[in-house]
């Protein structure tokens, strides 16, 4: 059986944001074209995606919809596909049963290992008083290995269980696996001329005493370091949109979110496109990769990535979410992720880097941010 009939038989995608939830099923036609240069109307990317929906229109889909997930990289292949059914359905609250365990844990590991991640942090420090670069976001993978397969459905239901918000998504991958995650920020999302970009940069762990964690989100709200970091970002996004607008708002402050797991810098960028059939993942590819998730400036930065990086980030730190025919849509940053294949697991996190970093500090971040998905195959961080 080949890959494209085991993905049109098991392949579920799903995107929950707000109250509603988009559930597509069957591959219609698979994309996997690079999204470089996916800004433009006339690239290859672009044209392969109007392409694809006008066969679509011809199988009798009056408005399709494209799915999936596009790579840190966009050179790479993407995993997107027109689905043969897709419906938006109402956002169920979900509990964890008593069944819903993984099977037991065999061994696992850090890719880097705390070292090696720790003299990642001091490189990356070093290069930015040697350059322009001023910020790179470095990641690390936790490889997980069970006795049996992995249930899916049942990380999944774990998963939605201990975060009630944010943005779920789940990705039938070209090789079998799934991509899995409850990503919290939201890249952008467009509905005719207008757009919302939601970026996060700077984070502090949440704790269980209300008053330390009360101290804690205070810690980040007046963080230099963390505003310093958050700013490339948002200067970085209002640049890359601002000539596409007749009306563009950025807070001047970030404000303060949080997740079950961390506190984070967050700012809502709103804004009011001039061309209405600029679609949402055109202005996706535009945004793509963010300093929140590369660094800042972005090609140099993306170049110290590689040098120092042992591992391929594949769809982690890339967008995932969906875009209809008429161009409006939802990208969210790939983040709080993982990938399922039999009884492998395999978990990312990252944390941006600058040269007020601390290597003791942006471990322990990673670490914290590796427990969502942990704790969704019934592990603690």
């Amino acid at each position: 059986m080949d890959e494209v009939q085991v993905f049109n038989q098991k392949g579920i995608f799903s995107f929950t944001s707000g109250d509603r939830e988009l559930i597509a099923s069957g591959a219609l036609q698979r994309v996997e074209t690079p999204a470089i240069g996916g800004a433009d109307a006339d690239s290859l990317f672009q044209k392969t995606i109007e392409q694809a929906f006008e066969r679509a229109r011809k199988a009798g889909q009056s408005n399709p919809i494209i799915v999936g997930a596009i790579p840190f990289d966009p050179a790479e292949a993407s995993c997107l596909y027109i689905p043969e059914h897709a419906e938006w359905r109402a956002r169920c609250a979900t509990a964890a049963g008593n069944d819903d365990a993984l099977p037991s844990l065999l061994e696992q590991h850090n890719i880097p290992d705390e070292h090696a991640f720790k003299r990642s942090v001091e490189h990356a420090i070093v290069n930015f008083r040697l350059s322009d670069v001023r910020k790179a976001v470095l990641s690390v993978q936790r490889e997980l290995v069970f006795a049996q397969d992995v249930d899916v459905d049942v990380m999944q239901r774990n998963l939605r269980a201990q975060n009630q918000g944010g943005y779920h998504f789940r990705v039938p991958m070209a090789d079998g696996a799934t991509l899995l995650g409850v990503s919290p920020e939201l890249l952008v999302r467009k509905d005719g001329l207008n757009f919302v970009s939601n970026p996060l940069a700077g984070s502090a762990k949440r704790m269980a005493d209300a008053q330390d964690d009360r101290r804690n989100a205070e810690w980040l709200a007046a963080s230099e370091k963390d505003h310093y970091e958050h700013a490339f970002v948002t200067q970085d996004i209002a640049a890359r949109v601002g000539e596409l607008c007749t009306q563009l708002d950025v807070p001047q402050r970030p404000s303060l979110i949080s997740t079950p797991a961390l506190w984070h810098l967050s700012t809502r960028i709103e804004g009011t496109l001039s061309d209405a059939t600029v679609s949402a993942l055109q202005l996706a590819c535009r945004l793509h990769p963010t300093p929140a998730v590369c660094g800042f400036p972005t090609e140099r930065a993306r170049r110290l990535i590689r040098f120092v990086e042992p591992s391929e980030r594949g769809l982690f730190t890339g967008m995932v979410g969906w875009c209809d025919a008429q161009g409006n849509g939802e990208w969210v940053v790939t983040i709080r992720c993982g990938t399922v294949k039999r009884n492998r697991v395999r978990l990312f996190a990252g944390a941006g880097i600058v040269e007020a970093s601390q290597p003791d500090s942006e471990w322990a971040e990673v670490q914290t941010k590796l427990g969502t998905m942990l704790r969704a195959c019934g592990l603690q961080a």
